[in-house]
């Protein structure tokens, strides 16, 4: 487990699905490991949102014998606005598990896991859509990625929304033909689209399950449906819009710059989703590298949170040797501890 006092980290990770934990070394060894539920402060409140990780937070302390460590560094989604981040570490700092918290939106962390840059963009388009950029230097570009309200579309939500609305006026007349209609019904076990948007409505069916249509919309791109290809397409569009944007708003059109794009929709590399995207970037910043992240977005927020720890402890480790290790760690049944936590689910 390491000297007694070496610092430590703990990292999170906070999703739409769920929320990783991992308690790490200064050198990016992964002591323990633990998973809680989806991390949704923006429906509960910053308090139980913490709440409802802090379970996984005792465990993997359990596991290494603390009571504390260092620092913690949650990069989370839902932390949209600054105020938010702020409430979320009010919380975090309450719990005392370390004396100084950072907290920052989930997309920070995976522009970090897809790249050991100073300065890039990234785009997420998972379970909702949102973009980051650092300029070189080191101007943060955000976008407050609330919702439609705010400009945003797409998302395995708003697709999964999509894909009934599509399949639902197909049905009664107001649209054209889409194979979007039997195959969701057939997924859902219903009889037709409207009666999936009926249950949804009535809560006998689980709103949550929305993203599930999104694999059927590329089935029916696959399948020559020119309604679900529109779909895919406006998903491409809005995914480069954000890019090529916040490529101009860091002054990084003319320049080499790192593009991370992450999130389920994109690691399904769909090329009906994804050859649009990379001819829009390239079209507008011929100097871009674009690369799809492979690592957990976890990773990235551990190698940030080491990076704030080195500001601690007045010291700068490699970037490339922490990410290997933990990635070798992540991977070691050793140190990927399961347990017994009510609430919890072991990590896959």
């Amino acid at each position: 487990m390491g000297a007694v006092n070496e610092p430590r980290l703990l990292a999170f990770d906070g999703g739409n699905s769920k929320t990783d934990v991992l308690l790490v070394a200064l050198d990016g060894t992964v002591l323990a490991r633990a998973r809680s539920g989806p991390f949704t402060p923006h429906i509960i409140g910053a308090g139980p949102a913490v709440a409802t990780v802090a379970p996984a937070v005792e465990r993997v302390l359990a596991i290494a014998g603390l009571t504390h460590v260092d620092l913690v560094a949650g990069y989370l989604a839902n932390a949209d606005l600054p105020e938010e981040e702020a409430a979320i570490a009010d919380a975090i700092a309450s719990h005392r598990w370390a004396p100084r918290v950072e907290v920052h939106n989930d997309t920070f962390a995976m522009l970090r896991a897809g790249t050991d840059a100073a300065a890039g963009v990234a785009v997420v388009c998972g379970g909702g859509i949102n973009c980051v950029g650092i300029a070189r230097d080191g101007r943060h570009v955000r976008f407050p990625a609330i919702g439609h309200a705010t400009g945003d579309w797409g998302g395995g939500f708003a697709i999964g929304e999509e894909v009934l609305w599509h399949a639902s006026r197909h049905e009664d007349g107001r649209g054209p033909a889409t194979l979007l209609t039997d195959l969701a019904a057939r997924h859902f076990g219903c009889g037709s689209a409207v009666e999936i948007a009926t249950g949804m409505h009535l809560g006998t069916i689980d709103r949550d399950r929305l993203h599930e249509l999104v694999p059927l919309l590329f089935a029916a791109v696959d399948a020559g449906d020119s309604v679900a290809a529109g779909v895919v397409q406006r998903q491409a569009e809005e995914i480069a819009l954000l890019a090529t944007t916040t490529i101009r708003r860091i002054d990084a059109l003319d320049v080499p710059i790192d593009i991370v794009l992450g999130g389920g929709m994109l690691t399904s590399r769909h090329p009906a989703l994804i050859e649009p995207v990379l001819e829009r970037i390239r079209e507008v910043a011929p100097g871009a590298v674009v690369s799809i992240v492979t690592d957990a977005p976890i990773v990235g927020s551990a190698l940030l949170g080491l990076e704030h720890l080195d500001a601690l402890v007045g010291q700068r480790g490699s970037a490339a040797a922490r990410r290997e290790r933990l990635r070798a760690t992540l991977n070691t049944p050793h140190e990927v501890r399961r347990h017994d936590v009510p609430d919890l689910v072991a990590s896959a």
